[in-house]
């Protein structure tokens, strides 16, 4: 395999990892292995510290790739609980406010998903990866300063309840959407449209494109998965 050249590697992400902490990590063994001191690692779309799944990794003249990679359409399992918010939509923060959860139903939850199908206007979390005036809105954001973000137009294809727990009032999901789609922002909107607040307990993104998180490997595994791509190319 020739890494300078570059090669596509498909891992499954670890809960509480950054997106970066995979590449930080694939790249220095990369390095390691190779005996060089640099090599251009990039991920093709982020994925949140307590978030897991499908993450594809770019290495060398395959980072070219990266903006065709993440234009893929993305898969996701998404499991919400009604009734409560947080600042960031997920367990990253505690929750800040509650909401009454007694006219919620397996039936309202399933017609309340279905007006999410198709072109919908989405505002990002604040604390994201989105840019204002060159910085990153989760670092303006965590240091307690107001974000205001623009609503951008995506596409959910498809959206299916596959579990409703009336007694936890939590609702487990699949969502097949277009590049940008925050299901975290996703999860705070059917919480809004059902008359109550919802934030994420877990969210596992199960494929990219054609890549299906079975396909991934472990990032534990990848230095021994290295040890059988023989030969690898280095650079001169």
């Amino acid at each position: 395999m020739d890494f300078i050249e570059g090669e596509i590697l498909c891992f499954d992400k670890p809960y509480r990892w950054t997106s970066f902490d995979v590449v930080r990590k694939i790249r220095h063994q990369l390095c390691q292995r190779l005996g060089v001191k640099k090599l251009k690692v990039g991920h093709a779309g982020t994925l949140d510290p307590l978030a897991t799944g499908v993450m594809v990794v770019c290495t060398g003249h395959a980072t070219k790739r990266i903006d065709e990679l993440q234009a893929h359409v993305k898969e996701y399992v998404a499991t919400l609980q009604f009734g409560a918010t947080t600042p960031c939509f997920d367990l990253e923060k505690p929750i800040d406010q509650t909401f009454p959860t007694e006219h919620i139903t397996e039936t309202l939850v399933r017609e309340t998903l279905s007006k999410f199908l198709g072109r919908i206007e989405q505002v990002p979390p604040a604390f994201s990866a989105c840019k204002i005036d060159g910085k990153r809105a989760y670092d303006l954001a965590r240091k307690g300063k107001e974000v205001e973000l623009k609503p951008k137009v995506l596409v959910i294809d498809e959206i299916e309840l596959l579990d409703f727990n009336q007694e936890k009032m939590q609702a487990t999901i699949r969502v097949v959407c277009s590049k940008g789609t925050y299901i975290r922002a996703l999860a705070r909107d059917i919480g809004q449209a059902l008359d109550s607040g919802a934030h994420l307990i877990s969210l596992r993104r199960t494929r990219v494109g054609d890549v299906r998180v079975e396909d991934c490997m472990k990032v534990e595994d990848f230095p021994e998965w290295l040890d059988r791509q023989e030969p690898l190319v280095m650079t001169s």
